[in-house]
């Protein structure tokens, strides 16, 4: 059964680097799940320089924006180590993808219990980045409000499930939840 830590933090708070430098703190093959689409030139430059900075550091990458299930249960069994980048992606991208019908937490937390099942399968360590959306303004509109709902109803529904949650503020690690009994970092 995969050991689940779970990162989160605010926007550009350090949180990936901390993940990949947790992971590759530790031996074994490894594999970034990314889930960024590449919705314009932008953001396509971003994925690159993110991969660029993975290069020759031991990372296989897979880019899957919806299907976290199907990647933890094959190819991510051939893999010591797993890190999805990120949480918060995913959901919008479930969101986007799902427009004919409205993604509600009942749909959204059956998505997550699902990829974790599948994460239960896999004997080795599993990261999850994800954004704490919840700590700013309320959005002005219903379908801004709706995604940082879903994105906070994701991050306490993994989070019950981690063996270790930890927020970045600042590039600064604040553990949150470590439970006894887990291996040391």
């Amino acid at each position: 059964m995969a050991r689940i830590v779970l990162i989160t933090g605010g926007a550009r708070s350090g949180k990936s680097a901390y993940a990949l430098a947790r992971a590759e703190a530790l031996s074994g093959r490894r594999l970034f799940v990314a889930t960024c689409p590449k919705v314009d030139a932008e953001m396509a430059e971003r994925v690159h320089r993110h991969r660029q900075e993975r290069f020759g550091r031991g990372w296989a990458t897979i880019e899957e924006e919806r299907d976290l299930t199907t990647v933890l249960r094959h190819p991510g069994q051939e893999y010591d180590i797993l890190l999805i980048d990120c949480l918060t992606l995913w959901v919008n991208n479930l969101i986007h993808h799902e427009q004919e019908r409205e993604i509600d937490q009942h749909h959204l937390l059956k998505e997550c219990a699902s990829w974790l099942a599948a994460a239960g399968d896999h004997p080795g360590q599993l990261f999850c980045v994800t954004n704490e959306l919840g700590q700013g303004i309320v959005p002005d509109n219903a379908l801004a409000r709706r995604y940082r709902d879903l994105v906070g109803s994701c991050n306490q529904f993994v989070a019950a499930r981690a063996e270790e949650v930890v927020l970045v503020c600042c590039g600064i690690p604040l553990s949150l939840k470590e439970e006894k009994g887990c291996p040391p970092r």
